[in-house]
């Protein structure tokens, strides 16, 4: 598994990791892994995140009529 080094961190943020990481109950490595992996995956859509709750709440049913008038075309005048 590749690994990397970071120099000249400074000590404030050095601190600030490591104490970020004891409030979140892993180690400073995993903290780091942890915020590099949320900053570099890709994100969620709204579209894929709504289709994944209802994937997951079995999906939802929408009863809605048609409305069976003609549609008017656009004018551009």
């Amino acid at each position: 598994m590749p690994a990397v080094t970071i120099r000249n961190l400074s000590e404030e943020t050095h601190r600030a990791l490591k104490l970020r990481a004891a409030l979140n109950g892993r180690s400073t490595e995993a903290e780091i892994r942890g915020i590099l992996e949320a900053a570099t995956l890709p994100r969620l859509k709204l579209g894929s995140a709504l289709a994944k709750v209802g994937k997951r709440v079995g999906g939802v049913e929408l009863k809605m009529a048609r409305d069976a008038a003609d549609i008017e075309p656009a004018r551009f005048e």
